[in-house]
Order: C-alpha cells, then structure tokens, then sequence
C-alpha cells in the first residue's frame, strides 16, 4: 500500500475499502470467466438466447473488475489481477456445469450471481460508512449485477414465478 490515500479518508479506513474491493475484484475475475465458459459449453433449446445473452455480461464484469481496481490504486493500494494471487486466502467462486443444457447452466449461473451480489452488498454496506463514492461504484454494481440475475431467473422460474430447488 502506498503512503497515502485520497483525501479525506485515513489510511486505516482506505485499507478496509481496498480489502473489500480486492475481494470484489477477485469475484468479477472469476465470474468473467465463469460467464465465457457457460458461454462456451451452453446446449440445447434456447441456445443461442442463452449463447447471445451472456457475451454483454462478460464485457459488463470486466468493466467491474477494471473499475474496482482502479480504485484500489486511486485509494493508495496494488490491485491483484494476476492467477497466483488470487489463490492465497480466499474461496474462489465454483461452477460445476460443464457442457449442459441452458436450464443447466442457468441455474449454476444463478447460484454464482447469488454469491457476488451477496459480496458486493456486503462490500457496499462497509463502504457507505467510509466512502461515499466508493459506495456510488459498489451500488452502480449491484444494480447491474441484479438485472442480469433476473434475466436468467427469468429463464428458469416457472408459470407461478417459481426458481427450480
């Protein structure tokens, strides 16, 4: 980390927002990936709505993880983009769909944006008391994040509005 932060936020709390972004940058590295690969291996009926639905929202993540990131750095840190240093101390998010049908792979992807809306609120909640612009990103976030989880849960409920268990 360097020796200072931005003005108005003390070192200790510019080490909280960069902790909670690190770990949200590591979430939408992963969930990018995640997303290709659904992307890759997606069959069967509505194959192409599922194929043509998930490539904005890979682009749209990867905005997320530069975004955080250049935070990071504009609070002082070194964001952690690399393979190896995003194994130590954490629980990468899983995905055990591998080619699958698109009820499949929605359902898998609905678990995961579970996971990283869960992370980013948690993450937003810290920073509304610390930094509201850091906040302002983490909501613009969700909001995005949460669409996409209510396309695909739109692709699985039922015609009572029920999620498969």
């Amino acid at each position: 980390m360097s020796n200072y932060t931005v003005p108005g936020i003390d070192e200790n709390d510019a080490k909280k927002l960069i902790d909670e972004l690190q770990a949200r940058l590591t979430d939408f590295n992963d969930l990018h990936l995640i997303l290709k690969h659904a992307h890759w291996n997606v069959t069967g009926p509505n194959f192409i709505a599922v194929h043509e639905m998930i490539d904005p929202q890979v682009e749209l993540v990867r905005g997320f993880a530069d975004e955080v990131a250049e935070r990071v750095s504009t609070l002082g840190g070194s964001p952690v983009g690399t393979p190896a240093g995003h194994i130590e101390n954490r629980t990468p998010l899983t995905y055990e769909t591998n080619r699958g049908s698109t009820q499949d792979h929605l359902a898998e992807l609905n678990k995961v944006y579970t996971r990283v809306i869960e992370g980013v609120r948690e993450s937003r909640a810290i920073a509304g008391d610390l930094d509201a612009i850091t906040e302002d990103i983490l909501i613009a976030q969700a909001s995005e994040l949460e669409k996409f989880q209510w396309f695909v849960r739109a692709h699985l409920e039922d015609a009572q509005g029920n999620l498969p268990q």
